[in-house]
């Protein structure tokens, strides 16, 4: 079981994020993640970059579930208004 604090640090360390927000239990997760990396690439590309940096927590069962949401900085500006 992995603490929201440790999902948090391994997605940090391996991308740059102008924000990111998770919740979780210990075993699902949910996330927002906004990053500049993200800029030109499509939602496919955009998870799939999220779930390489995370492959070994999930490939190992420490981490079980995370669903996100990618933005780039503009799109996040852009649905807050």
């Amino acid at each position: 079981m992995m603490h929201p604090e440790q999902v948090k640090e391994l997605i940090l360390a391996g991308m740059a994020c102008e924000h990111l927000a998770l919740e979780g239990d210990g075993q699902h997760f949910s996330a927002l993640i906004v990053s500049g990396e993200f800029v030109g690439k499509s939602r496919v590309q955009r998870q799939q970059h999220v779930n390489r940096i995370l492959k070994e927590k999930f490939d190992s069962g420490e981490l079980h579930a995370l669903s996100f949401k990618t933005l780039t900085p503009e799109e996040w500006s852009a649905q807050r208004g």
